[in-house]
């Protein structure tokens, strides 16, 4: 009986695995029109973009752009929810074939996952009561600041925020906004539209826009080098914008147009 050496054993196959990825590569659209089926992770943490209804199934603007992009190509669609916290590993990780998260694009994102068009419009800000006066960024300071831990407001926040403010990470969305509403924090940085809702839900709260943070459209993850699926889908979001599909969903869920988006 022939054996093999262990070294060079050894070394086949981490040159299999290093080679596995690229072989992997380009395969998710052949993949989704295959098994005729495409998983898309969205949030149920973050109204209106993704939200669980009274039907106990998932709503709002994320989820409905992953409806519209599984039926104009044809295929049957997975939701699978996700927090700001495993949204990429879980594209990275190939559980979910996209990302439709209010997912921001940066340069530290684009090293590990692709975007395309963006779909939506989204920005950050710092929002608080109106009986604290916060006019420049230097005011945070002594100032203590919920924010979901990994998101892009925790990013944007952490570049500007003064040594002195007390910024309280949390898991998901849930959790950081119950945490200012509750009074263990003075404020709060998210999105717009979840401040919005939160201050509708919240008024004896007198809660207001105070800085903005980053202004910031929406952008769909994709798999890194996954180029055929990233353009399939470009394709339906630019006959989406074209046909006012688009702003119509906007208007829906955000009560504006999503007007000029970058393609």
């Amino acid at each position: 009986m022939k054996l093999s050496h262990p070294v060079l054993s050894a070394g086949l196959a981490a040159a299999a695995l290093l080679a596995l990825p690229a072989a992997q590569a380009q395969t998710a659209l052949e993949d989704i029109m295959k098994t005729k089926e495409i998983k898309i992770a969205v949030p149920t943490d973050f109204p209106p973009y993704g939200m669980v209804g009274t039907d106990l199934k998932p709503q709002g603007l994320d989820v409905e752009m992953a409806n519209y992009i599984a039926q104009k190509m044809g295929v049957k669609i997975e939701l699978v929810p996700v927090t700001s916290a495993n949204r990429i590993a879980y594209l990275q990780t190939r559980k979910a074939d996209l990302v439709i998260s209010t997912l921001g694009k940066n340069p530290d994102r684009e090293k590990v996952i692709d975007f395309t068009a963006a779909y939506s419009p989204f920005f950050q800000a710092v929002f608080g009561p109106k009986s604290l006066s916060i006019k420049s960024m230097a005011d945070l300071s002594g100032k203590s600041i919920s924010v979901t831990r990994a998101s892009l407001e925790d990013q944007e926040l952490s570049k500007v925020a003064p040594s002195g403010a007390d910024v309280k990470r949390f898991e998901d969305n849930n959790t950081t906004v119950s945490a200012y509403t509750a009074g263990q924090t003075q404020l709060i940085a998210t999105g717009a539209s979840v401040a919005g809702n939160m201050m509708a839900k919240n008024p004896q709260m007198n809660t207001e826009y105070k800085l903005l943070l980053k202004d910031s459209p929406n952008f769909i993850g994709v798999g890194k080098g996954e180029d055929k699926l990233r353009l399939k889908v470009n394709e339906v979001i630019a006959e989406a914008i074209k046909n006012g599909d688009i702003d119509k969903m906007a208007v829906k869920w955000l009560g504006r147009p999503a007007g000029s988006l970058p393609q």
